[in-house]
């Protein structure tokens, strides 16, 4: 089957857009192929610093033929609606056929037969489009055009079964021409095929595939720093970066002077990272693990010189940028961390919510209340959460955010704090990402609890939620952040009490309870929601959490877990599964009787109608169980509660075996349906179980 290869070639891609862009021309291309009626085959994409490009296999050279239909009126409607049909469809009426209707009789249809469209046709119209309204963050223009592009295209490759598709777009016209390498080989050449245009595109050298350049580079790398004796320090991010700035990846070995690595090592990775997109290396762990003086690059060029101007060249200006960090570390440590603090009342934070110094005093308040909660002293908790962000006015942090709590450790360290207090400092901002890690000590778990509420308590306070795909303040991150901290640490708090009191204590707060109350409860259900997320990634079934958090509104997330825990094992026992079909089945009955009654059967049974044994034993076995269940939850012995539950089994087989739930007398009929309510509100102690599947 024929194959469309489609190649946009421009200035250079940012590294961080190339991709989604591939995705977005996969996703747009394919999807106007297929709304054109063509089954395709499969696609694959190459995304590199100056093209984008698309293979789809088993492309039909033509769409389908296409029969519509247009149902007119019936044979014996009036001759005026007849006539209108025919004057819509330009047909008469004996090209029109008839269909027989059983319920609505004859009438009349028009059909048209579409003949297909070559698919060079629709390429012709579809990809122009596709370029026109591209979703690229950021494009511009340039020239006289008005077309929009990331950066100006300068040539457009499109070649269906190894023929150009021939379409131009302001003054761009399609071929079958592309470039090699920038320096290496920038002469244009043809090709024929998707095989030939990665083979030749090598012999140009360039690396098509994003991936296959990824690899070439940590190959090479970890290759080059064995040889040295060293270790790369791990950087997948900058892997991926890296490969979208080369097209013909070379690693190089550079070096620094030895005296820069007086200053912390996260300073000169982070430097030598963010300038100059440049690898760490570091001695191995039995040499003591410490950060070396030579770094990796990767060069787009294979050199004459084998690469040593370039490295020289890097060499000169990384010395620059080390002896810049040097410069800030030294002025920074002039000044005691704890006397920064004060600066922190001239940096805002947000316009609703007053300037970081008044932040910081919210969390050191929220803090001591919280250190109880972990086991944490509360006067360590609070000159931890004072100092926790005052390394955001330092040099260092101002030219390198991504150092904030880093160097507010090292700075403090150097300011004779406590190593646990400095710690917490660096500590609080985790997790930072999915695979980070919590904290772990009590001071920094008091520190990061108290910078998560307070920080959606008060975005929350100030109406700055997130909606939709947009959460400018990664509000989703840090209540995932908050969910991660309590569960991992088996923290026992009770986030209702402490949102509401940042609630209040925020500048964008000036309601009274109500509206307190009712920010918090929004704020809560936000909490639970991303729990819910979080949970069912590590595994656990999205039913059992709903029918467990629809028992109640639960603010101890903890406890919620254990819930979960308990009634998944539960469920995974006999008693267990046939209990909940008795409960299930019980809870349909009701549901149904309800609706069709319009009404609830609350209230307690009367004993006197229970008349039959089976419902006598039922009524007796849902109070035991009521009152075991009440113990062991205020116990919070979940494992018991769902325990007393399971005695219902028996009972709830023979009520239903023996019993008729819909008796012919109306005042029987409405006491069981009590009694099977009843066992309802029993049993939604625990978790509603109507939530459960299966």
């Amino acid at each position: 089957m024929p194959e469309l290869l489609l190649e946009l070639f421009s200035e250079e891609i940012p590294a961080r857009m190339q991709k989604r862009a591939a995705d977005d021309l996969k996703r747009l291309v394919t999807e106007g192929l297929r709304e054109a009626g063509l089954e395709i085959g499969a696609a694959r994409t190459f995304a590199g610093p100056r093209r984008l490009a698309l293979v789809v296999r088993n492309v039909p050279l033509s769409t389908p033929d296409v029969v519509e239909e247009r149902r007119g009126p019936r044979v014996d409607a009036p001759e005026k609606a007849i006539e209108g049909f025919l004057r819509a469809t330009g047909l008469t009426l004996e090209q029109c056929e008839i269909v027989d209707d059983p319920k609505k009789g004859p009438y009349y249809v028009a059909r048209f037969e579409k003949p297909g469209r070559p698919t060079a046709e629709v390429l012709a119209e579809l990809v122009p489009e596709v370029i026109r309204r591209f979703p690229w963050p950021k494009a511009m223009r340039w020239g006289a055009r008005k077309l929009k592009w990331v950066r100006p295209l300068h040539s457009i490759l499109c070649l269906l079964d190894g023929a150009v598709v021939p379409f131009d777009i302001e003054g761009i016209a399609s071929g079958d021409a592309t470039r090699g390498h920038r320096f290496m080989a920038p002469e244009p050449f043809t090709v024929s095929s998707a095989a030939e245009y990665e083979e030749k595109l090598r012999a140009h050298y360039v690396i098509p595939d994003h991936g296959e350049r990824a690899a070439i580079i940590l190959a090479r790398a970890e290759a080059l720093a064995k040889q040295a004796g060293l270790e790369l320090v791990e950087d997948p991010g900058l892997v991926q970066e890296t490969a979208g700035l080369v097209e013909w990846p070379v690693v190089l070995m550079g070096s620094f002077d030895e005296g820069f690595l007086d200053v912390p090592e996260e300073v000169i990775v982070t430097a030598i990272r963010v300038h100059q997109k440049c690898f760490a290396l570091r001695h191995p762990e039995q040499d003591g693990g410490r950060l070396a003086n030579r770094y990796l690059l990767v060069a787009n060029i294979e050199a004459a010189d084998e690469g040593a101007a370039i490295i020289e060249g890097n060499n000169r200006v990384i010395a620059a940028r080390l002896s810049d960090a040097r410069f800030f570390w030294e002025q920074d440590l002039a000044t005691p961390l704890i006397d920064r603090v004060e600066e922190l009342d001239a940096i805002t934070f947000h316009a609703k919510l007053g300037s970081q110094g008044e932040r910081v005093r919210r969390m050191e308040a929220l803090a001591r209340d919280i250190a109880p909660f972990v086991d944490a002293d509360e006067e360590e908790a609070a000159l931890a959460a004072r100092l926790s962000k005052a390394d955001l006015v330092t040099e260092m942090v101002g030219e390198f955010p991504e150092l904030q709590g880093v160097m507010g450790y090292y700075y403090a360290k150097k300011s004779c704090v406590p190593e646990h207090i400095a710690r917490a400092i660096a500590d609080h901002y985790k997790p930072r990402g999915a695979g980070d890690d919590v904290p772990r000590e009590p001071v920094a778990i008091a520190v990061a609890l108290a910078d998560r509420i307070d920080m959606l308590a008060g975005f929350w306070a100030a109406g700055e939620k997130p909606t939709g795909s947009r959460d400018p303040f990664a509000l989703r991150r840090a209540a995932l952040g908050l969910i991660r901290t309590v569960l991992a640490n088996r923290i026992r708090l009770p986030l209702a009490a402490f949102i509401e009191q940042q609630v209040r204590t925020s500048p964008a707060f000036s309601g009274g309870d109500e509206e307190a109350a009712e920010i918090t409860r929004d704020l809560l259900s936000f909490i639970r929601d991303r729990l819910k997320i979080h949970l069912r990634e590590e595994g656990h079934r999205h039913d059992l959490l709903d029918a467990v958090l629809a028992a109640g509104e639960q603010d101890d997330l903890l406890l919620i877990l254990l819930r979960l825990q308990a009634l998944e094992r539960f469920l995974d026992t006999e008693d267990g599964a046939n209990l909940l079909a008795g409960i299930k089945r019980a809870l349909n009955i009701l549901k149904i009787e309800e609706k069709k009654d319009k009404r609830t059967y609350k209230g307690p049974p009367n004993a006197q109608l229970l008349v039959q044994a089976e419902e006598k034993a039922l009524a007796s076995a849902i109070g035991r169980a009521r009152a075991q269940v009440e113990k062991a939850i205020k116990a919070e012995d979940y494992e018991a509660a769902l325990a007393a539950l399971a005695k219902l089994r028996a009972p709830v087989d023979a009520f239903f075996e023996r019993v008729t739930v819909n008796a012919e007398d109306p005042t029987f009929r409405e006491n069981r349906l009590k009694l099977l309510s009843d066992m309802r509100r029993a049993v939604r102690l625990i978790a509603d179980f109507s939530k459960i599947e299966g």
